[in-house]
């Protein structure tokens, strides 16, 4: 901007105001200062531009990381929505570090961003960091791995629901004993699926036997390593359920390893609808959590909050429903799956 008003030998003021159409300023001098910055390929600096006036059309999205299908899937639905409401996004990774995490959100507030969404580290266990969002009057949308509680906005999925049809498909199997590879408790989206586990188990009458829980990480090799530990028990399990698609496919390498047939032997279901869940031999049963559906709902909410400022905004949060995708890994026995319909799933 600076060149172009030496070059036209009038003052930065004069080539604002002539890029920025004002009133003030007359249709020649416009048209020279219109053309001079098309010859010289002139582009607005927004950023700028939003830490002057103290707003912006960026929000800021954390992630604890960006591989898989579920993040980048998610983040997939933030930009479509965000892109048709006119806004750009700027997507941090925590990579599962909550000081990362804390990093990322002062990165965010230094671009002067609209609005945050997040998704917890594995390793955050206090909140505090949030505050300073709320203290700037910064909007703030949680989704999948959230903190709990009605004064927070969150989108969500039903996990517990997902735990329960998960686990109520392998009993329609025939299974009685079945291990559940629980991850991390405090985070909502591990607790929650074991507590559909528990729902399912009670309402067929087995009580919980935590000896064929195992908590893990949710890895590959932490799911082969569980199955180990299963498998060396004096009644080992007959069916898996995995609270992660990674930790279901390690448990699933581990018990063809040591011999056993999937299903027939070993029935495996697992939670996330991974890509790869299709390639495996065989495939297998998962639940879909509607990714890119919970990345425009986040945004649609955030766009409510900072649409709603000034005014009071009561807290909300949004529940989407899983879908059952049954797959060859858990289907033991077929005239028992015919028999018994899948509930608010599909065959897949």
């Amino acid at each position: 901007m600076a060149d172009l008003a030496r070059e036209l030998n009038v003052s930065m003021t004069t080539v604002s105001r002539a890029l920025s159409d004002h009133f003030s300023i007359g249709p020649a001098m416009k048209q020279k200062v219109l053309k001079l910055a098309k010859k010289y390929n002139y582009q607005p600096n927004r950023m700028a531009s939003a830490l002057r006036k103290g707003k912006s059309k960026l929000l800021g999205i954390v992630v604890p990381y960006i591989e898989g299908r579920f993040f980048p899937s998610v983040v997939h639905g933030i930009e479509k929505a965000a892109s048709k409401a006119g806004y750009n996004v700027i997507i941090c990774q925590s990579n599962e570090d909550v000081a990362q995490e804390r990093r990322s959100l002062d990165s965010l507030l230094s671009a002067q961003v609209a609005g945050v969404l997040v998704s917890l580290s594995r390793t955050t266990l206090d909140y505090r960091h949030f505050d300073k969002l709320r203290a700037r009057g910064v909007p703030l949308v949680y989704f999948d791995r959230v903190v709990e509680g009605e004064s927070v906005n969150a989108v969500v999925l039903d996990d517990r629901e997902g735990g329960y049809l998960s686990t109520r498909h392998l009993l329609d199997q025939g299974c009685r004993r079945i291990a559940h590879l629980a991850g991390p408790q405090h985070l909502n989206i591990y607790k929650n699926r074991r507590q559909g586990y528990f729902d399912a188990l009670r309402e067929a009458g087995l009580p919980p036997d935590e000896e064929l829980i195992v908590y893990t990480d949710m890895q590959q090799q932490q799911g082969a390593e569980a199955m180990r530990q299963l498998l060396a028990q004096p009644s080992p399990p007959d069916a898996v359920f995995g609270s992660g698609d990674y930790c279901a496919f390690g448990a699933m390498q581990e018990a063809k390893r040591q011999g056993l047939r999937v299903p027939d032997d070993l029935a495996i279901a697992g939670f996330s609808n991974e890509s790869f869940t299709l390639v495996t031999e065989p495939a297998i049963t998962t639940i879909d959590q509607r990714c890119e559906e919970m990345g425009q709902a986040a945004v649609r909410l955030l766009l409510e909050i900072i649409e709603a400022q000034g005014t009071l905004f009561t807290p909300r949060q949004v529940v989407l429903r899983p879908e059952l995708l049954v797959r060859p890994s858990s289907q033991r026995r077929v005239e028992v799956a015919e028999a018994v319909p899948v509930l608010n799933g599909r065959m897949y």
